[in-house]
């Protein structure tokens, strides 16, 4: 008889173990999973609309019910490290630094109260921490040659410089100096104490303002309305216009629009605006004000749209423009959303990633590119079409030419490199940065959080790409100031060489 404490050893029979496989669809975007003690609940952390929630899915064979994903946390902070207690009936997870508990069978979840004091001798910790970085480096960065650098030299070196730090960011600077010995990308050392910086509070109306005017006669005369901005969807500014007031306040030399506009996000904004310098017939304009991300947004979104104006009027209308800013699933969702539009009725499209500063799916983006047809279908009443796109796939299924700059970094490279190796066009423009290794991070002791890029990236020739740019087919830079002149000659050549391509294959015809 097995006593009490004495642990059944687990045992995996690998034989015939994709027969008995089977696949669960919880209908839910599963990031991780884990299965309870008694084998009869699978816990899934689930994210959706910038939420991550603990979903449940049944295991037991003998269950009355269909398995369904049960929702138990709905609050909206992140949440992780989600774990069953030893009997399988809760589950214990992070949620904003404080401890969760959440019971399977549906009740609320409760925040489990915990009390501690922690008396930190900063002389020990900083040179654990030291220790630490140095030791997951060690025994983790891609490269064992250390990029040429002798390791054990650099700890020899750095040693002292982290007893002398009087203070944690002193150490944290002198931790990134010695990660810069490796010359790599991908790396730092940052502080802890979570939540990242505050929002800016200030709000902001989707105006921009002659600095001329301003500076000389101390009034904001609009030379700019953002697109889709409260003071565009208000429809009853123009450019030309002058700000007079903001709640009251009349704009003057000294007045710091800033100021007025601190803690007033989403609240309703009385402003006057006059077609004249003298304030004249000033009419009221009620707006609630954004946040400076979302006026970013809206900033870029204008800029994507000039371009595609740009490339439309050089081609005459024969080619569509697309850009991923990064390579992070919104971007992805927005480059599905931006070629089913109007650029899947052009000859071609212009492909831009300049200034993307990487992410992780540059396979599923390439992957829109490089599907090609082989059939089509025609429904009764309807044009025809590629099947692959009538049946869902996402498919591009036209010429491209892809553009990139020294500022495409990271994933953006690893997203040109497959362009080039599967010859799906020609890349214009500058070498991308030479900035690539798939990485991740550690946490140190004092809660500083350290980058770790563990895994080498190379071109199917065995090239590292780390420290290596991906080159360009054509390469054109920009002289400086050239944006201030409307003129983008990276698209130019873009456009030309591709409808070049348009004009050669159609001869072939």
């Amino acid at each position: 008889m097995r006593k009490k404490d004495e642990k059944k050893a687990v045992e995996i029979v690998f034989e015939n173990i994709r027969q008995r496989a089977s696949i669960l669809s919880p209908g839910v975007e599963v990031v991780t999973q884990t299965i309870s003690p008694d084998g009869k609940t699978l816990l899934l952390t689930e994210q959706a609309a910038g939420r991550v929630n603990l979903y449940t899915w049944s295991l037991d064979e003998l269950a009355r019910e269909p398995a369904v994903a049960r929702q138990i946390t709905s609050t909206p902070g992140f949440k992780s490290n989600a774990q069953f207690t030893p009997d399988s009936k809760e589950v214990y997870f992070l949620e904003n630094g404080r401890i969760g508990i959440a019971p399977i069978d549906g009740r609320p979840p409760r925040a489990l109260s915990v009390n501690a004091a922690l008396d930190v001798d900063f002389a020990h910790e900083k040179m654990e921490v030291f220790r630490q970085a140095w030791t997951y480096l060690r025994d983790g960065f891609y490269d064992d040659k250390f990029h040429g650098v002798n390791w054990d030299a650099v700890r020899t070196e750095y040693a002292p410089r982290i007893a002398g730090a009087a203070t944690p960011d002193e150490m944290r600077r002198i931790l990134n100096l010695m990660v810069g010995e490796l010359n790599a990308s991908h790396m730092g050392v940052a502080g802890g104490g979570g939540g990242g910086a505050p929002q800016n509070p200030v709000g902001r109306l989707g105006l921009r303002f002659d600095r001329a005017e301003y500076e000389n006669n101390g009034r904001l005369k609009i030379t700019e309305i953002i697109a889709l901005s409260p003071a565009a969807n208000s429809k009853q500014i123009n450019v030309g216009d002058y700000l007079w007031s903001v709640d009251g306040t009349i704009i003057s030399a000294r007045t710091n629009l800033d100021e007025i506009l601190v803690n007033k996000i989403g609240r309703r904004v009385e402003l006057k605006i006059a077609a004249n310098a003298d304030g004249s017939n000033a009419k009221e304009v009620a707006l609630q004000p954004v946040n400076a991300n979302v006026e970013a947004g809206l900033l870029y979104r204008q800029w994507v749209e000039a371009n595609r104006a740009y490339v439309e009027k050089t081609s005459n209308g024969r080619l569509g423009y697309v850009h991923m800013p990064d390579m992070g699933e919104g971007s992805l969702r927005q480059l599905y959303l931006d070629l089913d539009a109007d650029n899947r009725a052009k000859e071609g499209v212009v492909i831009d990633v300049r200034n993307n500063n990487g992410g992780f799916v540059n396979v599923y983006a390439i992957d829109v590119l490089a599907r090609r047809g082989y059939l089509n279908m025609t429904t009764r009443g309807l044009p025809t079409a590629p099947a692959r796109s009538v049946l869902g796939q996402r498919s591009l299924e036209l010429p491209t030419i892809l553009v990139t700059n020294q500022h495409s970094l990271s994933d953006a490279e690893d997203f040109t490199e497959g362009y080039r190796s599967l010859k799906l066009g020609k890349v214009v423009g500058e070498p991308t940065s030479g900035w690539i290794i798939f990485t991740g991070s550690q946490t140190l002791v004092d809660g500083s959080t350290i980058r770790m890029p563990g895994s080498k990236i190379t071109t199917n020739e065995g090239v590292n790409m780390e420290l290596n740019p991906r080159p360009v087919d054509i390469p054109v830079t920009r002289p400086i100031g050239e944006s201030l002149t409307g003129k983008d000659s990276q698209l130019d050549t873009a456009v030309r060489e591709l409808l070049k391509q348009l004009g050669v294959k159609q001869a072939a015809r």
